[in-house]
């Protein structure tokens, strides 16, 4: 039973790239001519506060898509570095410039891959999977400088949560609100607060700020950002 649980566990997370390497040039579409509301209006400044915030001198941009993160911190004097598992999404970054990029999956990221260390390691909804996931945590230990952060934004628990089910698990995706170029949604897997916080503890992050962005239309929390400091 645990052999067919990790079998199908993989196939979930090879669903997820699968799904993202379809929808590449659409999202690179939406993303560019500012088409997501409640990034336009919230979680983009949100993410770009909870990075700067810190003060970093270098940071990594982990599922950095098609690079607008890193082009914003490099605008404003930081050395970013972004990877995404979709080269799709890492040409069209290196294309654009303004920053480093790097095709690389989450399993992957290490210091032997990247070379160096960062002060900030950087999540902006781009984390969807279970093991992936662990994997990007876990790799935080060699790629993090002493005292450094990772900060994570996703979907906020108390609203994702399917029909009341807050209990960790895979959920269905959706591409509702997006245009019809969109297709074969990909999977994600659901965390509850308290999931999230014993992640962040689990690898060494005990001291976890979190702030919730709110949609200045419904009054309801856009995400969450958990900021996680290493001590």
């Amino acid at each position: 039973m645990r052999k067919k649980r990790v079998r199908m566990d993989s196939e979930t997370e090879l669903a997820i790239l699968m799904s993202w390497s379809e929808n590449a040039e659409p999202w690179i579409k939406a993303v560019r001519d500012g088409e997501i509301e409640s990034r336009n209006l919230v979680t983009n400044q949100a993410i770009i506060e909870a990075v700067s915030g810190l003060n970093p001198k270098k940071v990594l941009d982990v599922g950095c898509g098609e690079g607008w993160l890193v082009r914003e911190l490099v605008s404003r004097g930081i050395d970013a570095m972004g990877v995404d598992a979709i080269p799709e999404f890492v040409d069209a970054a290196q294309k654009a410039g303004g920053g480093r990029y790097r095709t690389l999956s989450y399993e992957d990221i290490s210091f032997s891959a990247l070379g160096e260390t960062f002060d900030v390691l950087v999540c902006n909804f781009s984390l969807f999977g279970q093991h992936s996931v662990i994997s990007v945590f876990r790799s935080t230990v060699e790629i993090l400088t002493a005292g450094g952060s990772i900060v994570v934004q996703t979907l906020h628990p108390d609203f994702a949560a399917d029909g009341g089910n807050a209990r960790d698990g895979w959920r269905e995706g959706s591409w509702r609100g997006f245009s019809k170029q969109f297709c074969n949604p990909a999977p994600w897997y659901f965390r509850t607060m308290e999931s999230w916080k014993e992640l962040f503890a689990r690898f060494g992050f005990e001291s976890v700020n979190i702030v919730e962005p709110v949609h200045p239309g419904t009054g309801d929390p856009a995400s969450i950002i958990f900021v996680g400091t290493a001590h």
